[in-house]
């Protein structure tokens, strides 16, 4: 048998004999294709730099389908037996499963893991039916926990084979951030339920606490009472975790809890708790190395017949006599209620919860790849810590950190599920588009649900108190990340971004923004990233993610290539007083010029601007390929105009305005180039809209590569049949929604 293990951490061939085990997952994170290789053994071995190179997305889709083959290959392969006196048997479907009582092996196995240093061995784990749902618990507040927690989601979603049920303790910003994000992710088989902590603050502020993590830090203590009450057992974990295998098998160790034991726990792995990190060094009481709350296992049935709340409360208020205040929040407190009543606990190997802090013992946790099977990175240092398997570590994190979440939207078969009327709908909508059509890869586009992560980074922003503050809308994909800090420097306003993104992408610009004094001096500056999906750029959606974010009153819809005039932000509050915005329906149009030179003297008034015009460094924006979009401006009036003037509506009409935030929004049926912002500014004006040029403003296009989309356009003779006959469908739509008024739509020409 002995033999068997060491062959299965070796070779994938012999791992699909057995359970699935975490061997697979550096498999298919690391190769192509699945012909038998040597698994890495070591964290030192060089083949573990092959996870590097994971995050490239067409390798990794290519992979997902050989994945797929492989879990059906593995579905129909018989079980090992396994020890059923340990176990009793899981409910079928999504019930809740009801933990054994029967005298179990967790303590003796236990023990024999901490001895051998917590390896794997090959004892066969319980088996917890593909259909019975996993409930995780977290406690997430804030923007850079929201991202936390994503990556752990990601390395779950990565591995799981059951339905899961994510119960999430949140503030009111991580709270918006992930239901967002939940919704248009769109995993099947993964429900969410938030709980609001504002709500839960009373029953744990009373605690002083030192801890980084604050509050939040001691939120653990309450889920007895947080959870719905008919929730049985739940594996909490911090938002630092990464997952290396199947989160099953951890749900499967509630099968070894036995007597009282109501607390799954891995021992510390620090020196805390025993008192010798420095001098005069006084931790909390704590059972000699004490114990680690990153991942818990806990019984919600038996705890709340054991009175956990009283036993809690009663425990830290006589500790807090002599020691004032928690150290690690929840952590100190668990550990004293351990001290008094050790029964509680059933101790989980250490691989369940390798902790990767200053001060860790970690290393004698595992031995091989193999045996690791969460990583936690319990440090307020984070990727920064010092450990010599770190870089590997790393590498794991960084796999997930990056790895395309499209790509775990995958239907788990088998198992029935409640009906998503979102998601039904959907399929039912994409079901009547005839996939015949030479437009069809349009007209899907349209229905697409993109993945969007609503403030990636830090906000904090409150309107002005008069009712005349402005918000500049604007979306960019990575090859415009250049625009951001001059944009910045000309607005010191608001602003909302929709950025398209890979995952991948995503970080680059997490670490672009971070290194960047201009971007972390403002707070108030939102980050939405939409993930990308699809051939075509859905530059509507976006405008229309950017829009739904906007927290003034008003919003200027411009486009990231674009520097507005120094003092435009100022300018525009005062044109809401001037022209009595608030009680009419105006769209401002601010002037829209260009430069074909990249280095430019920014004109610091319309005098300066009008000579730079004259002398042929400045023109009128695209005078030269496109004067319909810009011509009804009147830029020959401007030129003299000292007040603001109206001008009408003309064909092709697309102009940069400022409206009310509860303006319309723009169509998402046009994609990449071509259309996108005429056929918004013909919806302003069928709601009867009033354009007012105002006469003291103004925004330069500065000059860039042409993109992906317009070069598709010029070259594509399909993409521009397509378009046109999304224009002629539009225009359809506009006269049967707005009537007789909308009828000088359906004369526009469309041969742009």
């Amino acid at each position: 048998m002995l033999g068997m293990c060491r062959g299965r951490r070796k070779f994938v061939a012999a791992s699909l004999a057995l359970i699935f085990i975490p061997a697979l997952t550096w498999l298919y994170l690391s190769s192509a294709n699945f012909t038998v290789k040597p698994l890495p053994l070591s964290p030192l071995d060089p083949q573990s730099s092959l996870l590097i190179g994971a995050v490239a997305e067409l390798r990794i889709r290519d992979v997902e389908e050989h994945n797929h083959a492989l879990r059906r290959e593995i579905s129909l392969l018989p079980r090992v037996p396994t020890h059923s006196s340990h176990h009793s048997k899981s409910r079928q479907g999504n019930q809740l499963h009801t933990h054994s009582t029967e005298e179990g092996t967790g303590d003796s196995e236990a023990k024999k893991g901490a001895a051998s240093g917590n390896r794997s061995d090959c004892v066969p784990q319980p088996v917890v039916n593909k259909c019975e749902s996993i409930h995780i618990a977290i406690v997430c507040a804030g923007y850079n926990a929201s991202r936390d927690v994503v990556t752990l989601v990601k390395s779950v979603l990565f591995h799981r084979r059951n339905p899961l049920h994510f119960h999430i303790i949140t503030d009111s910003i991580a709270r918006k951030i992930l239901a967002d994000l939940f919704h248009t992710w769109m995993v099947p088989a993964v429900h969410v339920n938030f709980y609001d902590a504002d709500e839960l603050k009373s029953e744990v502020s009373w605690i002083p606490n030192k801890h980084y993590s604050g509050i939040y830090g001691l939120m653990k203590l309450v889920l007895t009472k947080t959870l719905p009450s008919d929730l049985q057992k739940v594996i909490v974990l911090d938002t630092d975790i990464t997952f290396a295998t199947d989160i099953a098998e951890l749900w499967a160790v509630f099968h070894k809890f036995k007597g009282q034991q109501v607390l799954g726990l891995v021992e510390n792995q620090s020196d805390w708790y025993l008192g010798n990190l420095w001098k005069n060094h006084r931790p909390w009481p704590a059972l000699g190395r004490g114990f680690n709350t990153g991942v818990i296992l806990l019984l919600l049935d038996r705890l709340r017949k054991l009175k956990w709340e009283q036993m809690w409360r009663l425990t830290a208020e006589r500790e807090l006599m002599s020691m004032l205040s928690t150290s690690l929040a929840d952590q100190d407190i668990f550990n004293a209620v351990i001290k008094q009543n050790p029964f509680l606990v059933h101790q989980l190997p250490c691989f369940w919860n390798v902790q990767l802090s200053d001060h860790t013992r970690s290393e004698k946790c595992y031995k091989d790849v193999s045996d690791l099977k969460v990583i936690h990175w319990n440090s307020p240092k984070k990727l920064r810590v010092k450990n010599k398997h770190v870089e590997f570590f790393r590498n794991l994190y960084l796999t997930f950190l990056e790895y395309d979440g499209n790509l775990l939207r995958r239907e788990l078969f088998g198992c029935p599920s409640e009906t998503d009327h979102n998601s039904e709908n959907l399929q039912k909508t994409l079901s009547e588009l005839d996939e015949d059509d030479p437009c069809y890869e349009f007209r899907r586009e349209r229905f697409t649900v993109h993945r969007t992560h609503v403030y990636f980074l830090h906000y904090e922003y409150e309107p002005a108190l008069d009712n005349t503050d402005v918000t500049l809308v604007a979306q960019l994909s990575m090859d415009r990340l250049q625009m951001l800090e001059a944009i910045c420097k000309h607005w010191e306003g608001p602003i909302s971004l929709a950025l398209y993104l890979s995952d991948a992408e995503a970080q680059q610009f997490l670490r672009y923004a971070q290194g960047s004094e201009v971007l972390m001096s403002r707070s108030n500056v939102g980050y939405h990233i939409v993930y990308k999906e699809g051939q075509f750029y859905p530059v509507n959606l976006l405008r229309n993610v950017a829009m739904g974010q906007v927290n003034t009153p008003y919003m200027f819809l411009s486009d990231i290539d674009f520097l507005p005039m120094y003092g435009l932000y100022e300018y525009l509050r005062k044109s809401v007083v001037q022209l009595d915005m608030g009680n009419t329906k105006k769209a401002l149009v601010v002037p829209a010029f260009e430069t074909l030179r990249y280095r430019l003297s920014f004109p610091k008034s319309k005098a300066e601007l009008l000579s730079q015009l004259d002398m042929g460094t400045l023109f009128t924006f695209r005078y030269h390929v496109w004067t319909k979009g810009h011509a009804p401006t009147d830029f020959a009036k401007w030129r003299t105009a000292t007040t603001p003037y109206r001008v009408q509506w003309e064909a092709d009409f697309e102009p940069y305005v400022m409206v009310r935030r509860e303006s319309p929004e723009y169509d998402r049926r046009f994609v990449g180039f071509g259309w996108n912002k005429v056929a918004h500014i013909m919806e302003l004006d069928a709601q009867e809209y009033e354009f007012v040029v105002l006469p003291n403003a103004y925004m330069i296009h500065m000059p860039h590569a042409p993109s992906f989309d317009i070069t598709k356009f010029r070259s594509n003779k399909q993409y521009r049949a397509c378009l046109k006959t999304l224009k002629e469908e539009f225009q359809q739509n506009m006269s049967r929604r707005y009537g007789f008024a909308a009828l000088k739509y359906m004369t526009v020409d469309n041969n742009r």
